[in-house]
């Protein structure tokens, strides 16, 4: 089982910057999951945000490509989000995943509770 805990969220003003955390203990299925960040707004659908793979290969929704940059720190177990020029639109709750298989950042059956983000105009 993996456990996952998001911090770092808050509030800030259009254009500013947020780092969210997620620790990760427990001992995963496998070795080296593709891990991700995923974002809700009340009333919308769940959204992938960006994922990194096993070999460090990112990807990105198109709406935050280029303002975004996840990253995986394997020493300390900790995926980070660096989010830069936020937009209002930005506002949700954040959710840290982990694949329990491997499924090429298909699956994610780990889920964090989720951090709220909220940038105002």
């Amino acid at each position: 089982q993996v456990q996952l805990v998001e911090s770092g969220g808050g509030s800030v003003q259009a254009g500013g910057s947020l780092t969210l955390s997620c620790a990760a203990t427990g001992r995963p299925y496998h070795d080296n999951p593709c891990m991700a960040w995923f974002r809700q707004a009340p009333g919308k659908e769940r959204e992938r945000v960006a994922t990194i793979d096993a070999a460090g290969v990112t990807n990105y929704a198109l709406s935050v490509e280029g303002r975004f940059t996840i990253s995986k720190d394997g020493a300390t177990n900790t995926l980070s989000l660096q989010m830069n020029s936020l937009k209002p639109e930005d506002t949700a709750m954040y959710y840290c995943a982990a694949e329990a298989f491997p499924t090429r950042c298909q699956a994610f059956n780990y889920w964090g509770q989720g951090t709220q983000v909220t940038v105002s105009s």
